[in-house]
């Protein structure tokens, strides 16, 4: 048993010319927590997520070396985090996306693939060792999918 049983071979991907707003349309609509970025040629390359988009609307003064320790005297609303991501809503995904997630092939075991989800947040993005292409995602949903499906 191995990743590529559970794996989603067509899941949602982002491009490194992708728009945030993109990126947070599919992450609402989805109720994605992270996105794998592809190049033009389908290598993964990193993914981008509900961090980052919290991380852009925010103030930075919560998420500077030595900032905030505690944001509770901000009077920050609703009305000023929709105008922080209107004025970032056309920038380029590659403003906060990260290429530190961790990845698995298809040939990974299964034991070790759900270990690892545990372990993360979002999805597990499948990457060909060979060639580095995103071969497929690995989500919490496709796991209780095929464990509810699974024949006994």
């Amino acid at each position: 048993m191995t990743a590529s049983l559970i794996m989603n071979q067509n899941p949602t991907v982002l491009h490194t010319t992708d728009k945030i707003s993109l990126a947070a349309e599919h992450i609402m609509k989805y109720r994605y927590r992270r996105l794998p970025v592809v190049d033009e040629d389908g290598k993964y390359i990193g993914v981008f997520g509900v961090n980052c988009l919290l991380r852009l609307v925010l103030p930075k003064a919560l998420f500077m070396k030595n900032g905030l320790e505690s944001a509770a005297f901000l009077n920050t609303s609703l009305s000023d985090l929709h105008r922080r991501f209107n004025e970032l809503k056309d920038e380029p995904i590659t403003l906060c996306m990260t290429d530190e997630a961790i990845t698995v092939t298809p040939d990974t075991p299964l034991a070790e693939t759900l270990r690892l989800l545990y372990g993360h947040m979002g999805s597990l993005p499948v990457v060909d060792p060979e060639d580095g292409r995103l071969v497929g995602a690995i989500s919490y949903w496709d796991v209780g999918s095929a464990i509810l499906h699974a024949s006994v």
